[in-house]
């Protein structure tokens, strides 16, 4: 009889146990995380944009804004940081580059996101790895598609002259296709959602709007405001518009599918706003109009490329209407905080450390929770400068020795960094650089090795 109810109790027991763990399961959010390149602070209609963006405006309304979200100053090293969880520099990325970015054992975001039960998708811009042998698949992404290198031409989706020119893929086999890259990127992602069945999903959408050679179809030309003058300012507000529309065709298409409810929409952008000569790089018959592109990141100073606020914090959006009511989250939040997020909320458990960065934010961003104090570290392109932010301080040391330069802002007073603090408030400057010092330790601790 005692035997008779032990068994009875393991029973019930791994009955109670199966129940929890379906529950859990079925509670596991979709997550659909948007990308823009290299879109400005200021160049959404929601921050005073001259383009309109009802899409992006209406899931502003509706979602938590992130009113100080940051990334790299430029894209290898911000999708570095999404990937993995940790600071770019970790991995000695720094600048926008072709070769491999991750060493193959990294448990990264969408590996993750796999070992918790999700289909994975990335459809857009890798810029990890250019070769079709470092591409997204060998990476923890299921189905992958777009340019394995960084911006490409509009419609023959070319990457710069040299040997990652032909960089269009599928499932990291080369092609090519007719179409504008902005309607093919998110042709892929609306098909893919339209296969989905019973599990959950995690798809990724890199655009590679508006990064340069910008070169928009006739049809989006024609719906630029009459005000904005000149042929790259037309065509970068025609691009701008047509980023947008792609984002609602995408949120249509989890409205049509039925599983809206369930799914966690992310917007943000790689980096800020850059006013670099839109048909000045070698890319091959780009054919776009020559002349800088106005990125705006006003009231911020700097852009893409800069550690000042203009080009690493950038317009970001949280929806998902079930669960988040709307609002602004003014905390400090970083690109290495969504792996930490995105795994929890996934219920996904590490075997082992994975040195994050980032933290869980998700408490932050519903409201539950206000952050404890936790610094944030930046590197810009080949470590001509180093940042961080503890609280409202924000330290940037520029080159070293006779050019060294330090600046210190008070940004909770001075949010657009005209006044340099660091002559009269030595101790708050050194004291930030002890910790930069600290934390740029780890520098190159998970580099891939040759």
């Amino acid at each position: 009889m005692l035997r008779v109810a032990r068994l009875l109790v393991m029973v019930l027991s791994g009955f109670a146990a199966h129940s929890v763990a379906s529950l859990a399961a079925a509670e596991q959010p979709n997550i659909v995380f948007i990308m823009a390149d290299d879109l400005g602070w200021a160049d959404v209609a929601f921050h005073g944009g001259n383009a309109p963006t009802p899409h992006l405006d209406r899931l502003a309304a509706e979602g938590v804004e992130l009113a100080q979200h940051y990334v790299a100053p430029v894209c290898s090293p911000t999708r570095t940081g999404l990937m993995t969880g940790r600071c770019w520099s970790r991995f000695n990325v720094t600048n926008p580059q072709n070769e491999r970015a991750l060493p193959w054992e990294t448990v990264t975001l969408p590996r993750a996101l796999q070992a918790a039960g999700y289909d994975t998708c990335l459809t857009g811009k890798w810029h990890l790895g250019s070769k079709p042998e470092w591409g997204p698949n060998h990476f923890g992404f299921d189905h992958s598609y777009g340019s394995l290198a960084g911006g490409v031409t509009s419609w023959t989706h070319r990457y710069k002259v040299g040997p990652f020119t032909s960089t269009w893929h599928r499932n990291e086999t080369l092609l090519d296709e007719d179409g504008h890259v902005t309607d093919l990127i998110t042709d892929e992602a609306v098909r893919w959602l339209a296969d989905r069945t019973e599990r959950p999903f995690f798809l990724y959408v890199p655009f590679t709007a508006v990064h340069l050679p910008v070169d928009e179809p006739q049809e989006w030309l024609a719906r630029v405001p009459a005000e904005i003058d000149g042929p790259v300012a037309r065509h970068y507000a025609a691009c701008i518009m047509h980023l947008d529309d792609a984002v609602g065709r995408i949120v249509d298409a989890l409205e049509h599918s039925g599983r809206r409810d369930n799914t966690l929409v992310i917007f943000t952008s790689d980096n800020g706003g850059s006013t670099a000569e839109n048909n000045g790089q070698s890319y091959p018959n780009a054919n776009a109009p020559a002349g800088p592109l106005p990125g705006s990141n006003t009231p911020l100073r700097g852009q893409k490329g800069e550690l000042y606020e203009g080009g690493i914090r950038v317009p970001t959006i949280v929806h998902w209407p079930a669960r988040l009511a709307p609002g602004r989250c003014d905390a400090p939040l970083q690109i290495t905080d969504w792996m930490p997020t995105l795994c929890a909320l996934a219920g996904y458990r590490a075997e082992q450390d994975l040195r994050w960065d980032g933290t869980d934010v998700w408490p932050v961003i519903t409201g539950s929770s206000t952050r404890d104090a936790h610094p944030l570290y930046w590197t810009a392109p080949g470590y001509r400068s180093r940042a961080v932010r503890d609280g409202d301080w924000k330290l940037i040391v520029h080159g070293d020795g006779d050019a060294r330069r330090v600046e210190l802002f008070d940004l909770a007073h001075d949010p657009t960094e005209r006044t340099n603090r660091a002559s009269d408030l030595p101790d708050k400057a050194a004291a930030l650089e002890r910790l930069l010092t600290t934390l740029a330790a780890a520098d190159g601790d998970a580099a891939v090795e040759d």
